[in-house]
């Protein structure tokens, strides 16, 4: 039904049915019940882009990307990502506005968004140590929430995060409690604040139990093919190492891999742990998982941010509000004591 119908339905002008349902604080408030009532007996609700740009924003969430997060966009991780933020939008009749842009163009695309009021809120992901977004965003005003967090910013902001540093503590932690004594690391892209948690992780759990690091492997991209070359590497180090913690299924599966392609069984000849963001695609659910991995689940991550974003939007409320999720170890068939 649209407006002009209901409002003949009603007897009232367009402006009154429009400016009642809106909120608009001169229309007087027995009118106002009686229109809503109205509403919900004729089934009428009034258009959402209209309702917001009425107030000055629009019905829409943007996920403005930096070009260094351009493979990451095509992943299974951020697929899922976007299904939890499509979920939730889905549900409060919001959009979702994805713009891929250099990192040096972030601040106008921003500031665009901003004066031609095109979005209600942001999401900043694919966060650095010392990303400025958030203090940028901060100054121009425009709501937002974090996908992560950025370690260098003391500064209260919203933020969903997992707790990266005591997931991989705890994966090393059970690595070691299995007998491993050389354990590597093939990491995320460490610019990225997640990775460098997840490094962190590591180290610490090495530390506390008196052991080395595994070769230092240079952080990458969370695919098949780093995780692949990452581990031909590793297999040729004399002694090689005996398990290998890994930041994505993705990673883990280009271990397993490689780990074929040398005569090596995961679980009897060489130990893995993967972070698992409990993927639609890369399922690791089985009754017995394929992988023992610390799981969390990405798709949730989207949901909460989104719903935490349009509350910011919706009630105005600047209030920073920070979630923690913890991830789960589920072990799985691709870890064993050592064989040697």
């Amino acid at each position: 039904m649209r407006l002009k119908e209901f409002a003949r339905l009603v007897g009232m002008s367009q402006t009154t049915v429009s400016r009642a349902l809106n909120g608009h604080p001169e229309v007087n408030e027995q009118t106002r019940a009686r229109l809503i009532a109205a509403a919900r007996e004729h089934g009428y609700s009034p258009n959402a882009h209209a309702r917001f740009l009425a107030m000055g924003r629009a019905p829409v969430i943007s996920c403005v990307i930096p070009i260094t997060g351009r493979n990451e966009i095509v992943s299974p991780i951020y697929a899922d990502f976007l299904a939890g933020v499509g979920e939730e939008c889905a549900q409060h009749k919001y959009e979702i506005n994805l713009t891929v842009l250099p990192d040096d163009e972030q601040e106008a695309a921003y500031r665009s968004l901003k004066s031609r009021q095109m979005v209600g809120g942001v999401i900043v992901q694919f966060t650095r140590h010392d990303d400025p977004r958030p203090a940028l965003l901060d100054k121009l005003g425009m709501p937002y929430v974090v996908h992560g967090r950025v370690s260098g910013r003391s500064e209260p902001y919203s933020w969903v995060d997992v707790n990266n540093r005591r997931a991989f503590e705890r994966a090393t932690g059970f690595l070691i409690q299995l007998g491993h004594r050389r354990i590597a690391l093939i990491n995320g892209d460490e610019r990225m604040d997640f990775a460098h948690r997840r490094r962190e992780g590591y180290l610490n759990a090495l530390r506390d139990a008196g052991l080395t690091p595994g070769p230092d492997m240079p952080g990458g991209e969370m695919t098949v093919a780093h995780g692949y070359a990452a581990t031909r590497h590793l297999l040729q180090q004399d002694p090689r190492p005996t398990a290998i913690l890994c930041s994505s299924t993705m990673i883990a599966e280009g271990v397993r891999q490689a780990a074929q392609e040398s005569g090596l069984q995961l679980g009897r000849d060489l130990s893995v742990v993967c972070f698992d963001d409990d993927l639609s695609y890369y399922s690791n659910r089985d009754a017995v998982p394929e992988f023992t991995a610390m799981r969390s689940s990405v798709r949730l991550a989207g949901r909460r941010i989104a719903a935490m974003l349009i509350h910011r939007i919706e009630t105005d409320d600047p209030t920073p509000v920070q979630e923690l999720l913890e991830a789960e170890l589920v072990v799985g068939r691709s870890t064993a004591p050592p064989s040697c």
